[in-house]
């Protein structure tokens, strides 16, 4: 149990890093310095890691979410039959 445990918290912190980088990487074809102040260049790396967090947490939680309904399918299926 402990360990079914232990690999859970490393995927789930696996895929939120993933999902994380992932909307980084995306949001760096945006250009966001059109809609900043000038000379904020710290500020709007703050807010580049900020946006990419709470992108990549959301898209990591459905996507975990997902699986986890997905494997909670075989259960629900024998309550049926």
């Amino acid at each position: 149990m402990i360990t079914d445990l232990g690999s859970q918290a490393l995927i789930s912190i696996m895929t939120h890093l993933m999902f994380i980088a992932l909307a980084w990487w995306a949001l760096q074809a945006l250009h966001f310095e059109k809609l900043l102040r000038a000379n904020r260049v710290f500020q709007a790396r703050v807010l580049y890691i900020l946006v990419s967090i709470a992108l990549g947490s959301a898209v990591g939680n459905f996507f975990l979410d997902y699986l986890l309904w997905s494997q909670q399918l075989p259960a629900i299926l024998q309550l049926i039959n």
